[in-house]
């Protein structure tokens, strides 16, 4: 038989060799093992030939692949062939291979055998015209392996088959870069197992490729995505897979990753390194989707967490500093535009998540809240921290605890199964962080809540037990706290139930805060809990989210029937409030307007208790005086005096609540309405009518002697009376205040009313003016900190509307009583300032709609329009401020609109057309209404600047000047021309430049305004030159050429305003280059194969960085001959110097040869001149005078001579690099600031001891400074 198949074999005929093997049995196969020794060339021919054709009758898929794996078994145990066979066979294999003939890949076991025997087989082998040893031979095949072609399907039989090869760190990189050209290739459901198998076979090395490979194919695959996404192919042999299809495979991918790496640690840390280096590279390609999600998913792995989210959140801090950095610089825009983001790259990976990938998401809730923490509020020591969740995230960590909020808040939305945890999580921190600030975590969870209300009836348990610790919270925590999870309470009765027990316990605490936090508690019940009948909560004074409200009304029927007689039982417990501290009384009457807007069927019972509470402290007796007892108010302990009732907060509140039920309830009332009900209604609104009334007409006739209060009384802190006399005046000036605007309100225009409103800001009028007194000569006085108004912020903006904008004839007659008073028309305006001011700070006003920023924006559309007309119609100069104090009304107007403007970007940036839009009608972009604006402005300066000097007012300049930096934040850079029309202030001849403020506050100005379109270098050589023409040359025999290009440089602003804001804005431009240098640096690292597009970017930098300097240089080469006095010019000058070699030496580190030409690398304009300024020189009186001051402090110095003596070196190497002499212009460092130099120095003392008394104090300084180092010399 064995003869048989020998001949088949001999005849080529395979059809009949098959059928022949697949009859033998399985002694017949292991036959020619034994029957064919290698010790004989027959043998040796005999075995060959059975390996020979049982190869493609394994992968020929027609055996069984038990019977496969047995022949392939028998074949691999009989290999021990001779060198030049084992040669013959692995050729063999690599034919089949490229031939693309594998189907199974089973016969590649036999292969990874034969590779090995080869390599050890120390027989000299013929490979083309020479010969090779084994090893050399298996290196020649795997190479030509790498580069031939392989078929698809058989890269993962061949990759696992490597594994089993022992390989060289270079046969490695062949097969490892082989294969990951491959992905390409392949399908995507291919890609995971290949992943798998090349993991694995970076045990033996080359582990940064492999990583590298994948993350790069994957982030190349998702780029493609999205272009396909923006733009569809229409060719569908190009389109790639689904979306969904391809993150599953990334999913996979990852896991793949993960696993290799709980195996092998070393893995994981390269990834590290690798993505550590990548960054400083391209942050691009270092930080994509794929290499985040699969760092997060990593990260849960322990051992890695702490280096991974260190490494993750210092990349997206730099990535904000950059970003912050960009936006400040259009220079930088144009020449580095920032191409990534890893914010937006961090929330696609939580998108991408929502495909499966639950390994990532405890990286992502983990890293959100290391976010949160690592970059939380800071509170300042000893202070309040101050609210920043209104306003915009500025500063990089503000960007990063918000990123990390948005983290947690998308994961919660996309990732059902990890929800109870995050949400946990938040409340334990809320709890936790007491002491610290948690509004971040509180608007989180706002935010949570509003996502997915109903989410949390299954984590119900876990807000009653945040509920418990309700007393031990801060108030701000509390109503936060509340107002997030008030949709809950809606739903689950449960929760209700729990918190009003936990409110009663608190409301009888002896902690004031936990009695205040059950106020809050209780108000807000009331505000959310409609009783049956109430009117729509449109004119809510707070925003409920969409979700919130459908979730009320899915319940408002079993709500409604059952509320009443819940909401009267609070309202029970909130009456015993009003027998506690000031404090709490006044949480009630700020919050009972909002309730009563949100319950109108409250309306009755509030009023009631609000009837009885201020019968209290009113005299009904109509000729007594005062009409309210003041006394009732305070309370004494001992020596101290507090405030008991503040009944201008309850006044106010009555006032407010009148004046809404009368406009609002009142006009709903239909003709069912109960006749009884209607009775007592209209009972308590007479009552409050008549006693409003009557205190009115009793205040105005009252005399300050009445309340006790005169200009004798005692305002000091430091008495029991001049404490009770600073609160009744506070409380009489509240009242004054209520009255005015109920008055205003109901007068509806009448002259009488008008006059009311008069004589009681005369009673307001007279006490503030005390008080103001007293304070300037007591700083101790309360009166000292204005208080804050009782007006409403609508109220304000009606009352000057009528007062500076009504036109109407019929209204006339009574609003000229209220004009006749200058007094009355800058109080109106100063309360309006206050106001703006307050929202500026805190989000909010006092007062109704307070915090209703629709409310708020509209109030400021009105006010603006008022003080904008005012200020632009009566300027300053024309208004007669007469005897009195104080700022003028146009002032005021004027520091009202900065403060509008600036409001307006804090906190209404989306709205600024609206804003604009209501300024001036026309329908035109922002910049143009902008611009319209600022030319209004403009014209101002001028005409402040060509004014008498008489009538020049420093500080309206100032506030114009700031009003124009804010207004030009709302330009585009593109718009040249209104740039260019601001930027020729500094030109102006008729400037007014000894005024120092408005002289900064101008070229501060026209710094920012260049940094919105180009680099300033420019504009800092032009001041150099004038500042040097100004102060004069170091050396006094030369005369400056005059060329003035700014006439606000002159001999009183030179030096040190001008100067200084000069080298701090080069400083600035210095920063600019050294960030560039440092790009500059990560390209010329990058060694990727696009080395054509980054040859060109990095030259564009070169050339940009070279054109910033040397402008830069000539500007520093002005100020280093100019004759500066010593001080705070000279430090920081030479401190900019020492900077500016520090940044040349680096440049020189790097800078390429072609630009060697540049001739300022050595150049003979400044390194000469500084020397000369750092050698004491007796030829020139100002060169000793300066030296002897400045080398009394001589820190900057040494650093100055080091980082030249640094910059010389580096220079040195370049010109033997370059064979370019740079050095033509340099003289090496021989002056330092601690060399004497002898012979000067003899000379010196000669001259001293011929000189006479009277020149004594010019000699002796030099000698002072010299003789004690000669002593020092001799005693060596």
């Amino acid at each position: 038989m064995a003869q048989h198949i020998l001949a088949l074999a001999a005849e080529e005929a395979p059809e009949r060799l098959q059928a022949a093997l697949q009859s033998l049995g399985e002694g017949e196969v292991r036959a020619p093992g034994p029957g064919s020794p290698c010790s004989q060339e027959s043998g040796v021919l005999r075995r060959l030939m059975v390996y020979k054709h049982c190869v493609p009758l394994v992968e020929s898929g027609d055996l069984h692949l038990a019977k496969v794996s047995e022949i392939i078994g028998l074949l691999m145990l009989e290999v021990e062939l001779p060198g030049r066979a084992l040669a013959e066979l692995a050729t063999l294999f690599v034919d089949v291979i490229k031939g693309g003939s594998l189907s199974n890949g089973k016969s590649l076991e036999l292969f990874s055998t034969v590779l090995t025997a080869l390599a050890s087989s120390k027989e000299c082998l013929a490979y083309g015209k020479g010969e090779l040893n084994g090893e050399e031979f298996k290196k020649q095949l795997i190479n030509t392996l790498c580069s031939s072609k392989w078929d698809p399907r058989s890269v993962i039989h061949l990759a696992n088959m490597f594994r089993d090869v022992p390989l060289t760190a270079e046969e490695l990189q062949f097969v490892v870069e082989k294969v990951l050209r491959m992905f390409s290739k392949l399908d995507l459901q291919e890609i995971p197992p290949l992943v798998y198998q090349l993991l694995l076979l970076s045990a033996k090395g080359s582990k940064k490729a492999v990583l590298e490979g994948i993350i790069s194919f994957f982030n190349q695959l998702d780029k493609r995505q999205k272009e396909e996404q923006r733009a569809p192919s229409v060719d569908l042999e190009v389109a790639t897979m689904p979306l969904d299809q391809l993150r599953h495979v990334e999913g996979t991918v990852i896991l793949h990753i993960v696993s290799v790496i709980n195996l092998d640690q070393d893995l994981g840390e390269e990834l590290i390194r690798h993505l550590k280096t990548e960054q400083q590279k391209d942050p691009c390609t270092a930080l994509c989707p794929f290499s985040v999600a699969l760092l997060l998913s990593v990260a849960v792995k322990h051992r890695l967490q702490e280096q991974i989210f260190d490494f993750l959140k210092t990349s997206i801090v730099r990535s904000c500093k950059d970003l912050q950095f960009l936006q400040g610089s259009r220079f930088l825009q144009d020449l580095f535009p920032q191409k990534y983001d890893v914010t937006a790259i961090i929330l696609e990976v939580v998108e991408n998540s929502a495909f499966g990938w639950d390994h990532v998401t405890q990286g992502l809730v983990d890293l959100g809240f290391s976010l949160m923490e690592s970059y939380e509020p800071k509170k300042p020591f000893g202070g309040k921290v101050a609210e920043t969740s209104y306003g915009l995230s500025k500063t990089p960590a503000q960007q990063a605890c918000r990123l990390g909020a948005s983290i947690l808040l998308e994961t919660f939305k996309v990732h059902e199964p990890i929800r109870s945890d995050i949400l946990e999580q938040v409340l334990n921190r809320v709890l936790t962080k007491a002491a610290s600030p948690v509004s971040h975590f509180i608007d989180l969870l706002s935010n949570i809540v509003v996502s997915a209300p109903l989410v949390l009836q299954n984590s119900s348990s876990k807000v009653t037990e945040t509920f418990d610790n309700l007393s031990f919270l801060p108030l701000d925590t509390v109503q936060g706290l509340l107002r997030a999870v008030q949709p809950l309470l809606k739903v689950s009765m449960s929760v209700r139930d729990a918190l009003i027990l936990v409110l009663h316990k608190a409301i009888f605490s002896r902690q004031l805060d936990a009695r205040k936090a059950a106020v809050a508690g209780f108000l807000l019940l009331l505000r959310n809990f409609k009783v049956l009948g109430s009117l729509s909560s449109s004119q809510c004074s707070q925003a409920i989210g969409a979700t919130q409200v459908s979730v009320a009304d899915v319940h408002a029927c079993y709500n409604s029937a059952a509320n009443e007689a819940f909401c009267l039982e609070i309202l029970g417990s909130l009456r015993r409030c009003l027998s506690q501290q000031a404090d709490v009384r006044l949480m009630l009457y700020e919050g009972f307007y909002d309730v009563l807007r949100r319950n109108s069927q409250l309306a009755s019972s509030i009023m009631q208790t609000l009837l009885s509470q201020i019968k209290q402290y009113y005299l009904p007796q109509p000729d007594l005086l005062p009409p309210l007892k003041l006394e009732g108010c305070i309370m004494a302990q001992g020596d101290q005096v507090f405030l008991q009732e503040p009944l201008a907060h309850l006044l106010s509140c009555i006032q407010h609540c009148l004046a809404w039920y009368k406009n609002t309830v009142h006009l709903h009332q239909g003709v069912e309405d109960e006749e009884e009900e209607e009775e007592e209604d209209v009972g308590f609104q007479q009552n409050f009518e008549e006693m409003l009334d009557s205190v009115t007409r009793r205040m105005i006739k009252s005399e300050l002697e009445d309340f006790e209060l005169d200009k004798s009384a005692d305002f000091s802190l430091s008495s029991g009376v001049g404490v009770k006399n600073n609160i009744y005046a506070i409380l009489v000036m509240g009242i004054c205040e209520v009255l005015i605007e109920y008055n205003f309100n109901i007068g509806n225009f009448s002259k009488n009313k008008f006059e009311d409103v008069l004589g009681l800001f005369t009673c307001y009028n007279k006490l503030s003016e005390i008080l103001k007194e007293k304070a300037g000569k007591n700083k101790s006085i309360l009166g000292n900190k204005t208080a804050r108004s009782f007006l409403s912020m609508g109220f304000v903006s009606t009352l000057l509307t009528a007062l500076f904008r009504d036109n109407a004839q019929s209204h006339e007659e009574s609003l000229a009583v209220l004009r006749s008073s200058t007094e009355f028309l800058r109080y109106a305006v100063s309360v309006a300032l206050q106001k703006v001011q307050q929202l500026e700070e805190t989000g909010q006003t006092d007062g109704p709609d307070g915090q209703n920023p629709e409310k708020m924006f509209q109030n400021l559309c009105r006010i603006t329009r008022v003080l904008l007309w005012r200020y632009t119609s009566i300027p300053a100069v024309v208004e007669e401020s007469g005897k009195k104090k104080g700022k003028s009304i146009s002032l005021l107007c004027l520091e009202g609109l900065l403060r509008i403007f600036n409001t307006m970007q804090q906190l209404y940036a989306a709205r600024i057309p609206q804003f604009l839009q209501a300024l001036e009608e026309a329908d035109i972009n922002v910049t143009e209404k902008a611009a319209f604006q600022i030319r209004q402005f403009q014209r101002s300066l001028v005409n402040q600047f060509s004014s008498a000097e008489d009538d020049f007012n420093s500080k309206e300049t100032q506030l114009l000047i700031t009003v124009l930096s804010t207004l030009s934040k709302l330009l585009e850079p593109a718009s040249q021309q209104v740039l260019h029309s601001l930027l020729g202030w500094g030109k102006i001849p008729e400037h007014r430049g000894e005024d120092i403020p408005c002289c900064k506050g101008l070229l501060t100005l026209l710094f920012n305004l260049h940094a919105l379109y180009k680099s300033p270098v420019s504009l800092l050589r032009e001041l150099a030159q004038d500042i040097h023409a100004c102060l004069g040359d170091i050396d006094q025999d030369i005369e400056v050429e005059s060329r003035s290009h700014f006439a606000i440089v002159n001999a009183k602003t030179a030096a040190p305003t001008i100067c200084l804001l000069v080298l701090g804005q080069a400083e600035k431009v210095l920063e600019e280059v050294d960030w560039l240098i440092k790009k500059l640096n990560s390209l010329g690292s990058d060694t990727s194969e696009d080395s054509s597009q980054i040859s060109n970017q990095t030259q564009a930098l070169e050339k940009g960085v070279i054109l910033q300097l040397g402008t830069l240089l000539t500007a520093y080469h002005e100020l280093v001959q100019t004759a500066l006095p010593a001080g705070s010019c000279v430090d920081m000058l030479l401190r900019s110097l020492s900077k500016t070699y520090a940044i040349l030496t680096s440049l020189i580190k790097h800078v390429s040869v072609a630009l060697l030409t540049v001739d300022w690398l050595g150049s003979e304009s400044l390194f000469p001149i500084c020397y000369s300024k750092l050698t004491v020189t007796p030829g020139s009186s100002y060169c000793q005078d300066w030296a002897a001051k400045v080398l009394r402090e001589t820190k900057p110095i040494p650093n100055l001579i080091f980082a030249i003596e640094q910059y010389e070196k580096f220079l040195i190497h370049l010109s033997k690099k370059s064979k370019v002499n740079l050095m033509q212009y340099m003289k090496l460092s021989t002056s330092r600031d601690f060399r004497i130099n002898a012979s000067m120095l003899e000379s010196v003392l000669q001259e001293h001891n011929t000189e006479d008394a009277e020149n004594d104090s010019t000699a002796e300084q030099p000698d002072e400074n010299q003789e004690p180092k000669k002593k020092r010399q001799r005693k060596k």
